[in-house]
């Protein structure tokens, strides 16, 4: 019998929440904004198509932000403290940047005045590229997610001001697509009036219009802004974005579910060098072990594919962390099973999927986490995930250790079978055990050197140490990393990690 289609807004709606722990905002900032840009673009008189294209270039307006946490480690340890700020900030008004400077990043005294010097030094270079990686990630996710060239150029150009002072091309006025001018002063609006109620969202609005903002489109925010920002703070706001959709609703074959789930896995990946590919990696794995035993592989793929989504709400100094976690940073790290699972809960498709995914670390002797459930109390698909999770997390690096081969991954496996339960933890051990061999090519005329050279960019080794890696000169490194970056269509380490994650090039 054949599965209804999904409705796209529902299944994007909730993954949105992603991006919104992603930048240290609160659930619904996205799906808030999203209702305030359509608004806007139909008082603006544009086409539904149009519309829809404004409706899902601000739903996803973050698309891209896991693309550059390791970069930030550079301005301190937790990105989601500072992000919130930075995002508000108009870096065209000298005492705003000034502000930022100084309210953000980590440490008093000496520290202070290193976490300075380093953004100082950094200065627009680092942003610049910070920027591209951004744009480029979000715009090779909207394709993956099949939402149009109209959504992909706005994503791409969510960053650029009216005034040509954004990035990352310094395009300006009416060179910027139209969706992208909409996203981006929607999203403000919900953050001012967050923070000050709809006078602050006005006032904001005025003062940037004609530098940050398109003025056609500030006036038409300014005009909307009672109404629409009541309406939110009256309503469901989770209601009310899908009923903002407009004609024709979008909807997708049952079966693309697997394409969501898997750009959505990967773009959590992306947010830390020692995880891309670990998410498809465990719903292969699970998704196989699940046939084993006779169990739903599509649920189990799509579940695994999403279990970590709740990471995107742990700074990336905590998952990066080469030491011991203090007890704070730990909790955080027992959160994000919890996370991931009302993340998908908000969404009808995702949400008989949710206990799968959110049950990822737990153990069948009470010990793991977010529920400290026992014995079955799991289901069999929750416990295949577990199993997978852990014999692919062990073939991964870690901050804290090596990869473990793939006989020593499921040795441990199998050490811990009582824990992970006996049955699923074979049906993983025999499935890793069975992989087909390497392919005899690689994608995009990739060598066997520049696929080696991915892996280590991939996981943040700059030129040099992939040089003293590889044992080959630093400018010979420098002409891999060219030649890489050309073939694949890339200009930035981390849109080339979304490129090896989604060509399955990471896993050794």
């Amino acid at each position: 019998m054949a599965q209804p289609d999904l409705r796209l807004a529902d299944l994007l709606a909730a993954l949105s929440v992603t991006t919104d722990l992603a930048m240290g905002q609160p659930p619904e900032k996205a799906i808030r904004a999203c209702v305030v840009a359509t608004e806007v673009a139909r008082r603006l008189d544009l086409p539904d198509h149009e519309v829809s294209d404004v409706y899902y270039t601000t739903l996803l307006k973050h698309l891209g932000c896991t693309a550059t946490p390791h970069e930030e480690l550079l301005f301190g340890p937790d990105e989601l403290a500072t992000r919130p700020t930075a995002e508000r900030t108009d870096i065209a008004r000298p005492r705003e940047l000034l502000s930022l400077l100084l309210t953000t990043g980590k440490g008093t005294g000496p520290d202070r005045v290193r976490y300075l010097g380093r953004a100082i030094t950094a200065g627009k270079e680092a942003n610049a590229e910070i920027y591209r990686a951004i744009c480029e990630v979000a715009t090779r996710l909207a394709e993956r997610l099949r939402l149009g060239a109209g959504v992909e150029e706005a994503l791409f150009q969510t960053l650029e001001r009216w005034d040509g002072r954004g990035a990352p091309r310094n395009i300006r006025g009416e060179e910027i697509a139209l969706p992208a001018r909409i996203a981006e002063p929607a999203t403000q609006m919900v953050i001012f009036h967050g923070l000050g109620g709809i006078e602050a969202a006005t006032t904001m609005l005025e003062r940037r219009a004609r530098g940050w903002f398109d003025p056609l489109v500030a006036e038409a925010a300014r005009a909307a802004a009672p109404d629409v920002l009541e309406r939110l703070d009256r309503e469901d706001p989770w209601a009310t974005v899908l009923e903002a959709e407009p004609e024709p609703v979008r909807r997708v074959p049952e079966p693309r579910l697997d394409e969501v789930a898997a750009a959505f896995g990967d773009m959590v990946d992306l947010k830390s060098t020692f995880t891309p590919g670990h998410s498809s990696g465990v719903a292969e794995l699970a998704a196989g072990a699940a046939v084993r035993l006779g169990l739903d592989e599509a649920s189990v793929r799509r579940a695994a594919a999403l279990h970590d989504l709740g990471r995107a709400a742990v700074p990336i100094g905590t998952w990066e962390k080469p030491g011991r976690l203090t007890a704070t940073e730990w909790e955080r790290v027992r959160v994000h099973a919890y996370q991931t699972e009302r993340i998908m809960a908000r969404s009808e498709a995702l949400a008989p999927l949710a206990p799968l995914a959110g049950m990822h670390h737990e153990r069948q002797d009470g010990s793991g986490y977010h529920r400290g459930t026992r014995g079955s109390q799991a289901p069999p698909e929750a416990r295949v995930i577990a199993a997978a999770d852990v014999y692919q997390a062990l073939t991964q690096a870690r901050p804290h250790r090596p990869a473990r081969s793939g006989e020593e991954a499921a040795e441990v496996v199998g050490d811990e079978a009582s824990a992970l339960d006996p049955e699923c933890a074979r049906a993983v051990i025999e499935e890793a055990g069975h992989r087909p061999a390497r392919r005899p090519s690689w994608p995009a005329g990739l060598s066997d050197r520049e696929v080696e050279v991915l892996r280590l960019l991939a996981r943040g080794l700059a030129n040099k140490a992939i040089a003293r890696r590889l044992s080959i000169s630093r400018r010979t490194a420098e002409h891999h990393v060219q030649h890489i970056y050309a073939k694949i269509g890339a200009s930035t380490r981390a849109s080339a990690t979304l490129f090896g994650m989604e060509n399955g090039l990471l896993r050794e």
